[in-house]
């Protein structure tokens, strides 16, 4: 039987003051006054559609993504966020991320962010060496990001992450070093540390750096970072997240733990879990902000609707769930896929036999082995009908 997780809500807010060479998200270059008032309304009637989905659950935790949200003034996230408490039931102390992005913080805006509910802030920083954001075309330089952590700080904040990449192009294990000491001293509770990969249909795919580290420059890179992070006292918990303790990114955790989340906005996607029916269901917005803003709340903005049928859960479930260095329960597995633990028996017996995965009663975890060949232990489990896919393609979410 399949038993109903946490929920989680997803915002997408699409629009960004220039779109990044390496970006793949559905985000927009906002041209001209953005259409806030217009676009809050969207989002509610967007939710109001939804909500038949969802009667009775509780909210654990809201995260904004784009695009730029940090893009959108204070009051136009309070009034969302009053809006959304009034629709559905949030949980006391309930995480509330909101993606920033150093270049758009303005002084005054943290302590309003506060106030309107937002509890999490993650700072799209990328790297602290100067030369090398103007090649990946951010809008911000290190100081200014130093200067937007240090005023959430002041405004309260003391919850946030710091998104950093490796392997990026004329990068030295030395430049990678320093990032991660930048970092450090800004004390933030949680750190993702990413490499950069060229997605298909953006502009470095197209015209890739010609300076990009090799494969073992960027392993270097990842292995020298990790005993950084962890020295300094964060402990990885999936694959790129890295957090204090008792820091993890709660909305992060429910995605890989196969957990449910409603997406709203343009091009949001979600999935969630229809107990009456044991069903899951996955549907996604339209993509472009327009033709999203004429049709929320109608079933026009929906872009498709999924039945994610038996056979191809156990792929989806694995998708997420061997990302976490702490792996899964096997109870878990049944419980979120509907599935017998038999099902998977022949796949985890050939992935321990190659020394990915460790089985240890209930508990199944990638081993470090298994957690560098990943795609080819998630393969394992796919289904002969269900093509291969990239995780994004799979999830449609946004995470740190």
């Amino acid at each position: 039987m399949l038993t109903t997780p946490p929920l989680s809500l997803y915002v997408h807010l699409p629009w960004c003051v220039r779109k990044c060479p390496y970006c793949d998200f559905n985000s927009h270059e906002g041209r001209g006054p953005l259409p806030f008032d217009a676009y809050v309304d969207a989002l509610l009637a967007d939710l109001d559609f939804d909500l038949p989905l969802v009667w009775g659950r509780t909210i654990h935790s809201v995260f904004f993504g784009g695009g730029t949200p940090s893009l959108f003034p204070p009051e136009f996230i309070d009034r969302f966020l009053q809006g959304a408490s009034s629709r559905l039931r949030f949980a006391p102390g309930c995480e509330i991320t909101l993606e920033t992005n150093p270049g758009t913080a303005e002084h005054g805006r943290f302590e309003l962010y506060r106030a309107a509910g937002v509890n999490r802030l993650s700072f799209g920083i990328q790297t602290f060496d100067d030369e090398t954001l103007k090649r990946l075309g951010r809008i911000h330089d290190s100081g200014e990001a130093d200067a937007a952590v240090k005023l959430a700080q002041d405004a309260g904040f003391e919850n946030f992450n710091l998104d950093l990449m490796y392997a990026l192009p004329g990068q030295t294990l030395a430049m990678a070093e320093r990032d991660l000491e930048r970092a450090f001293a800004l004390r933030p509770t949680h750190i993702s540390h990413y490499q950069l990969t060229l997605e298909p249909n953006t502009v470095f795919a197209a015209r890739p750096p010609r300076d990009i580290p090799d494969d073992d420059a960027s392993w270097d890179m990842q292995e020298h970072c990790q005993a950084m992070l962890a020295e300094a006292g964060y402990g990885q918990y999936e694959v790129s997240a890295y957090a204090r303790p008792g820091r993890q990114c709660l909305h992060n955790v429910n995605y890989w733990q196969y957990g449910d989340y409603l997406g709203i906005g343009a091009g949001a996607h979600g999935k969630i879990t229809l107990g009456a029916e044991q069903d899951i269901l996955r549907r996604w917005k339209i993509k472009h902000p327009t033709r999203y803003l004429a049709a929320a709340g109608h079933a026009e903005a929906i872009g498709g609707d999924d039945r994610i049928a038996p056979a191809r859960r156990p792929f989806e479930y694995m998708l997420n769930a061997l990302r976490l260095v702490d792996g899964f329960s096997l109870e878990a597995f049944e419980a979120r896929t509907g599935l017998v633990r038999a099902t998977i028996a022949p796949a985890l017996e050939q992935a321990s036999a190659q020394g990915w995965l460790s089985v240890e009663g209930d508990r199944v975890r990638p081993t470090e082995l298994g957690r560098r060949f990943t795609n080819d232990v998630i393969e394992l489990f796919l289904d002969e009908a269900t093509p291969a896919a990239r995780p994004h393609e799979v999830a449609g979410y946004t995470v740190d």
